[in-house]
């Protein structure tokens, strides 16, 4: 099959959806709390139920993908983001909000997995790491640009404009998905399966070694990652005073550098190799880690200090995300899907966790986060030292 050059801006496209709807809304943290008249922290809570929603979704969504192709999940996925979307700017209480960001979320993990299995059914290995790349360009714009989108809505109309963007996002995203993308399963490739072996299925892939040490990996880095998305608007905004307009410019500028450091990965891939790439980076990250959390415990370096460290491990994040994901999905190219769907719920269940550790112990600090950062840096590099090596 001859593929359009545009696919992987299609596939980025799809998979901003994840961003788009986490990091736009992040400057509106504290109007959304003073708009219900709730508890610090509580707006947390919408984003880990966002969290929870796509680890679930993502099961489902993988297994839909091996049996009916690529196309016909993505499209329902979207129109159920698209209408949860609009629940959520129409919410009447904070404990709406969350439950109509879980179901965004079932929809939303459409986008996330199979853009991913996309790339597996049509390269492996250096090709794959180069394509997922390429994917992660375009995926990359969107944590630049959308907390300085949401912070600009909010100087001219409420938080719940911010979602309004967010129903239109996702309703360009159905009509792309239904008329652009190319189903790249074909249905000789299609797998039936009942629960029962749709749960074996995924039982098997646990229990490859290769597969389970990237994820874990994979996972320990979005546990740092949602600790950061969770914390950064107390800590840049309450804690160091900034405004939301301020902390949208740097956030863009920390996200900048995931993008930087994901398009160096091509280069450093085909001179360290995969396993090589990978063991240079998780060890960049747990120094990183350790740097964060001396700042936050000593209360040194400011705002700038932290944002640079903050910036850097983003960008360790740029080598481990695209070379993990080839990794983890190396052996499973016959059910892609699944592989895809388990990594992702994997991901998100572990990065949901950092979500509702950073509301349980927010204190107005940045301690909450940086530690729990740290924790993650750790455990990928610990998940690293347990991968099979090549040879």
């Amino acid at each position: 099959m001859k593929l359009p050059r545009w696919l992987p801006l299609l596939l980025g496209f799809l998979q901003a959806i994840g961003p788009i709807s986490i990091d736009m809304y992040l400057p509106a943290f504290p109007a959304i709390e003073a708009d219900f008249h709730a508890v610090q922290g509580s707006a947390q809570l919408t984003l880990a139920t966002w969290i929870l929603g796509l680890s679930f979704g993502q099961l489902a969504q993988g297994a839909l993908s091996d049996r009916f192709g690529r196309r016909v999940p993505l499209v329902g996925g979207m129109a159920l983001y698209t209408i949860a979307s609009a629940g959520c700017a129409l919410a009447p209480s904070i404990a709406w909000l969350a439950v109509w960001r879980f179901v965004a979320a079932l929809g939303g993990s459409a986008s996330m997995i199979v853009p991913r299995a996309v790339v597996r059914d049509l390269a492996e290995g250096h090709a794959a790491a180069r394509m997922m790349s390429r994917l992660i360009l375009v995926l990359g714009a969107a944590p630049i640009l959308a907390p300085s989108l949401g912070g600009l809505v909010l100087q001219f109309a409420t938080w719940r404009g911010i979602f309004w963007i967010t129903t239109g996002y996702g309703a360009l995203g159905l009509v792309l998905s239904a008329f652009l993308l190319p189903d790249t399963l074909p249905p000789a490739r299609r797998v039936r399966l009942r629960l029962a072996g749709m749960l074996a299925r995924y039982g098997q892939i646990l229990t490859e070694r290769v597969f389970i040490t990237h994820t874990l990996m994979l996972s320990a880095a979005s546990f740092a990652l949602f600790a950061y998305l969770a914390g950064s608007p107390t800590v840049f905004i309450e804690h160091f005073g900034l405004s939301p307009g301020h902390y949208a410019v740097l956030f863009g500028m920390i996200a900048a550098t995931y993008v930087l450091f994901s398009q160096l990965n091509v280069l450093v891939t085909r001179r360290l190799g995969l396993d090589g790439t990978l063991r240079m980076a998780t060890s960049s990250y747990l120094a990183l880690g350790a740097i964060l959390l001396a700042l936050a415990v000593s209360g040194r370096g400011g705002p700038l200090a932290m944002a640079a460290v903050l910036a850097l491990m983003q960008g360790q994040s740029g080598f481990i995300a695209p070379t993990g994901m080839v990794g983890a999905l190396h052996r499973h190219a016959a059910h892609a899907g699944s592989a895809s769907a388990l990594m992702g719920t994997l991901q998100f269940l572990i990065g949901c966790s950092a979500g509702f550790l950073t509301a349980w112990l927010t204190d107005g600090t940045a301690l909450p986060m940086a530690g729990l950062m740290a924790a993650g840096a750790l455990c990928c590099k610990l998940a690293d030292l347990c991968r099979p090596r090549p040879g």
